[in-house]
């Protein structure tokens, strides 16, 4: 959306020094202005990193005067429009994060949502159901449409890509879930290729000790729909990449880290098979591996082709509030 905004648009971007935003931004050649930073797991931390950044982004976005903020419901994007009399527009998916949501939705003009959200589950914040507007796409549907050239499929051991959960995020339960998931994994799949996505330098340091190099822990960003490609199985906590896997047809599995509005549409859809218990985890993969995969394929493929561009609502409302 950035690059199209930027087609016909002068256009301000913003984000906090944070590796899993900042590093795909160069991979996707995406040029940032990096502002503050992320404030890790701590309560006093993440305020502070807050309260630091709003300082700095005052002074900036003040000198750059913008018409219109575009957030995926950034409490400091909120405060700071707010502040300077800035129109707001937001988009999330996510009214499990209730601290960021309590910050933000009182504060926007308008919010943009996907349509198996109910709007009830936003208005509790502060919004009225009028500012509400939905479209029929789900987040990672944008996301697993990009188109990514000289993509090829590794010939070799099945990949079996496991994906941590968000543990320093405010709804965040940590209780580190995966692990019993991946020691079951490793008695049956030790032959295979275990991959493992971390967010943080404490995952990986935490994984080490417990598995040694039993498993392949990968820290450095790479592009999702790269991995996603070759994996044979993806295992997810739920969230965007969970999302983006299975609207790309691949078996995944849902260890249902942080339960959500849109695991629970995929997993009634049959695209997510969602799993808690690692030997039962286990048994769903050697089925999975027995079976074809066609008819996923094709249930994914047929709710990809259903989804919307939610760009053109985007500019709808733009316009609408800018009158």
């Amino acid at each position: 959306m950035i690059q199209r905004l930027k087609k016909n648009h002068s256009v301000l971007c913003t984000s906090r020094k944070y590796n899993q935003v900042t590093d795909l931004a160069k991979i996707r050649k995406q040029k940032l202005v990096i502002i503050g930073k992320h404030g890790g797991g701590e309560k006093h931390d993440k305020l502070n990193a807050s309260l630091s950044r709003s300082k700095l982004l005052v002074k900036k976005i003040s000198k750059f005067s913008p018409d219109i903020t575009i957030s995926f419901c950034s409490p400091e994007a909120a405060r700071i429009s707010y502040g300077l009399g800035i129109k707001h527009i937001c988009f999330s998916d996510s009214p499990h994060a209730e601290n960021v949501m309590r910050l933000v939705v009182p504060l926007v003009q308008k919010l943009l949502i996907p349509w198996i959200i109910p709007k009830k589950k936003f208005t509790k914040f502060g919004i009225d159901q009028n500012d509400i507007i939905q479209y029929k796409a789900i987040d990672a549907a944008t996301i697993s449409k990009r188109k990514i050239k000289n993509i090829k499929k590794t010939v070799g051991k099945r990949i079996i890509l496991i994906r941590l959960e968000e543990d320093e995020a405010s709804y965040s339960l940590k209780k580190r879930p995966i692990i019993p998931i991946v020691k079951e994994i490793l008695k049956e799949f030790s032959e295979q290729e275990i991959v493992i996505m971390i967010r943080y330098a404490s995952q990986k340091k935490y994984l080490q000790q417990i598995f040694q190099k039993k498993i392949k822990i990968l820290s450095k960003v790479v592009d999702s729909k790269l991995l996603l490609y070759n994996a044979d199985i993806f295992i997810g906590s739920g969230g965007t990449m969970t999302a983006e896997s299975a609207l790309l047809g691949i078996p995944t599995i849902s260890y249902d880290a942080v339960p959500n509005i849109i695991e629970d549409y995929l997993v009634r859809k049959k695209l997510v098979m969602r799993e808690v218990n690692p030997k039962k985890m286990v048994s769903v993969m050697k089925k999975v591996f027995k079976s074809s995969n066609s008819r996923r394929k094709n249930r994914a493929k047929k709710m990809m082709s259903s989804m919307e561009d939610p760009y053109p609502i985007l500019l709808k409302t733009m316009k609408s509030i800018l009158k």
